[in-house]
């Protein structure tokens, strides 16, 4: 246990949070545990729409590896049943359903990839799929269900209420989404349940059904949504400014450091332990300076995932690279026959892009280089030759190797 002062322990799980709801409740919980030596159970849900999670999942998880370390039990909810409806959140269409071979695939990557910041022991976690109970309502639990619920507090939801108001279709099987979601909560008997700010809306109506079943209303503990490379939009692999969890050490630290300034103090507080106060210090030009402070912070990144001794290699390697303006150790080396071809063809065939449109992209942006000679056509025709250095922006190489 990290610490057993309730006041700290509420003030540490605060770090870095947008809403408690509510903040007395948090405290008298954690109180009302340590009286009675029991394990508060604090839910994460999550629906495998997609195999693979990235620094903006982290958040949440590691504010529930703090409930873990302070003595609690992480409950993990796989979505598999609610994961073919689709959760609506932020969607302004309604999301295709998703096959039950596709969500089993998904959930177990997702758990093996969580796994990289929980502590997975029997008696710090436990897993349930959704499917336990929900597969089980008839007809009569689902009405009684739905009569907990307006249309019109539904409609309070901006996702709805944006999609109504522009005349765009909704399901009626979405709004079943946050039923079943809040009916989670019930099921597992929840005391606490994380999201980020999207989820607000779906973890309160948890709250409200709970107190409908005779329940202790869980807290709901919201967090903030990671903003993405771009400095602009959140997080995401389909915008491509992302740093995924099962990147190389490499590309993890060469992506942090290409974060702009004004996010560090954001990236620190949710993404490593370093206290408040030297946060301030790190990210204050004045004190610290600005590359001096990305490099410790992709250090703490890297150093999570993959030790010390890997962060202190990539590092090294960055300064190597793109400081000192040397090639990676680490090249790649891809097979290509002699023939002459087009850059474009060139670059996919290294797998430094995944389509015609991306090289091409990166040519205009002037992001590929060719033995270190910029390429800014994509029809530019190469003739490829044994040890030619490939280059796409700053961090993917590949070096050829004539067949």
């Amino acid at each position: 246990m990290m610490t057993n002062n309730i006041a700290e322990q509420v003030k540490l799980l605060k770090r870095g949070t947008v809403e408690v709801f509510r903040e007395d409740e948090l405290a008298q919980r954690l109180a009302e545990a340590a009286k009675e030596g029991r394990q508060l159970r604090a839910k994460l849900g999550m629906d495998p729409t997609a195999p693979d999670i990235h620094l903006g999942h982290t958040v949440v998880l590691r504010k529930l590896r703090q409930f873990q370390d302070l003595g609690h039990k992480a409950v993990l909810i796989i979505g598999d049943y609610t994961a073919r409806i689709g959760d609506p959140t932020g969607q302004n269409t309604t999301r295709p359903m998703l096959s039950p071979e596709q969500i089993k695939q998904n959930a177990q990557t997702y758990f093996e990839q969580a796994g990289k910041i929980l502590d997975m022991s029997p008696d710090k976690v436990e897993v349930r799929y959704n499917s336990e109970w929900l597969a089980d309502l008839r007809l009569a639990d689902i009405i009684k269900l739905t009569a907990s619920m307006t249309v019109a507090r539904m409609l309070e939801r901006d996702t709805f209420e944006i999609r109504y108001k522009k005349g765009e279709p909704i399901g009626v099987h979405e709004f079943l989404y946050p039923l079943m979601q809040g009916f989670d909560s019930v099921a597992i008997k929840s005391d606490v349940e994380l999201g980020g700010t999207d989820q607000t809306y779906n973890n309160l109506v948890g709250r409200d059904l709970q107190k409908i079943d005779g329940q202790k209303p869980q807290i709901v503990i919201t967090m903030p949504i990671l903003v993405g490379l771009d400095g602009v939009l959140k997080m995401s692999k389909s915008k491509g400014n992302y740093i995924g969890v099962t990147d190389s050490p490499t590309d993890m630290f060469g992506k942090t450091m290409s974060i702009p300034d004004a996010l560090m103090e954001n990236y620190y507080t949710l993404l490593t332990d370093i206290p408040a106060d030297e946060i301030k210090v790190l990210c204050d030009a004045a004190k610290t300076h600005p590359k001096e402070a990305k490099v410790r912070l992709g250090k703490l990144i890297v150093k999570q995932f993959y030790g010390v001794e890997a962060a202190e290699t990539a590092a090294a390697e960055f300064e190597r690279v793109f400081a000192q303006n040397q090639l990676p150790d680490d090249m790649p080396e891809v097979p290509v026959a002699a023939e002459p071809m087009m850059v474009s063809k060139l670059l996919m065939q290294c797998g430094l892009v995944a389509t015609g449109g991306e090289a091409r992209r990166m040519c205009i942006q002037g992001g590929v280089r060719i033995n270190d000679e910029r390429i800014a056509d994509p029809s530019t025709q190469i003739a490829p030759v044994e040890g030619m250095v490939v280059q796409v922006g700053k961090r993917k190489f590949a070096k050829l190797k004539i067949k």
